[in-house]
């Protein structure tokens, strides 16, 4: 008789090896991460800070 097969690991195996897939559509999907985010945010906010101070009042 062969051995009988542990469904938990095969699926738990599965999973694993399905996990990277599934986060590259994510990360695909839904664009940016936080860090890049709040970094876009940051560079915006000092570029906007650098036009105010050069405004001139009429």
């Amino acid at each position: 008789m062969s051995e009988p097969v542990n469904l938990n690991k095969f699926r738990k195996a599965k999973a694993r090896a399905e996990k990277p897939v599934r986060a590259a559509q994510n990360a695909a999907k839904f664009g940016r991460s936080k860090a890049q985010i709040r970094l876009q945010e940051t560079l915006k906010a000092a570029q906007v800070q650098h036009l105010d101070q050069h405004k001139r009042d009429p």
